[in-house]
């Protein structure tokens, strides 16, 4: 008998709960220079409308913004999408955020000029139906840009690591979206091209334990792994935390600088 079909909406709603959970503005905060780069890569002009999916608390969406772009920020998290109000308000910047689905976009076809999404569509269980989203919303010969994380950094590591204590739900890992064979599958012939870029964002703590007692804090899907273990479970998982946060440190002065691999991505949408 074949597997039945993942729920997508039972998925949905378990992540919405995840997400909310700690204060992942305060993950995504230190991430202001990925979503700077990006619209760098993609070298917005003011005016252009533009569409940051799975925004979460606004990283691109702010970084559209600074460079005076009429910008939409979907989230379907309504927490994160207040601190992204407060976030522009502190910048005096001004942009609209709407709670929408990443895979069920509130606008209409062709409405953007650019759309972005810095490690947030990766995330929409239906990959296929999040892509044929970012395709449709976009206007033919606009542009997408992206920042997704890559199955051989250190956050794909991860990921695999967490799904040795909380199984994920029989889904397509979200890192298929960090390579070029998965972004040629899933954005197919609604480009005309794209191109990538690999590069690193670098953690900096005092230590592998501050790193954990921040991301144990504050990351929803951390915390929610570790609320599912027993007390066994989570001393294991968090030693196997910490030992692949010192295994990779680069630092010298005896703190931690763990750096992170993401592919940056910039497409052109067919015409």
């Amino acid at each position: 008998m074949a597997d039945a079909a993942p729920n997508f909406d039972a998925i949905k709603s378990r992540q919405q709960t995840m997400w909310a959970t700690g204060d992942f503005s305060k993950v995504a905060t230190p991430l202001v220079i990925v979503g700077e780069l990006l619209c760098e890569a993609i070298d917005l002009s003011a005016g252009q409308r533009v569409l940051d999916v799975a925004c979460g608390s606004g990283t691109a969406a702010l970084a559209a913004a600074r460079r005076n772009c009429e910008v939409t920020g979907v989230d379907y998290v309504p927490a994160l999408l207040a601190r992204g109000r407060e976030r522009a308000a502190a910048e005096g910047l001004e942009l609209e955020f709407r709670e929408g689905d990443a895979e069920a976009l509130p606008s209409p076809d062709g409405s953007f000029d650019v759309v972005l999404s810095t490690f947030g569509v990766m995330f929409a269980p239906n990959q296929e139906q999040a892509a044929r989203e970012l395709l449709r919303v976009c206007r033919p010969n606009g542009r997408i840009g992206l920042a997704n994380w890559t199955p051989e950094g250190r956050i794909g590591e991860m990921f695999r690591l967490t799904a040795k204590y909380m199984p994920p739900p029989g889904l397509t890992s979200p890192v298929r979206w960090g390579t070029e064979q998965g972004l040629t599958e899933l954005l197919g012939e609604g480009i005309s091209d794209f191109r990538v870029e690999r590069r690193m964002f670098v953690h900096r703590f005092a230590s592998s334990a501050e790193w954990l007692g921040f991301f144990r804090t504050h990351f929803g899907p951390t915390v929610t792994a570790f609320a599912a273990l027993d007390e066994a479970g989570q001393h294991a998982y968090a030693a196997e935390l910490m030992a692949m946060m010192d295994h990779h440190n680069q630092a010298t002065d005896g703190t931690l600088k763990v750096a992170n691999e993401y592919l940056e991505v910039v497409a052109t949408r067919a015409g």
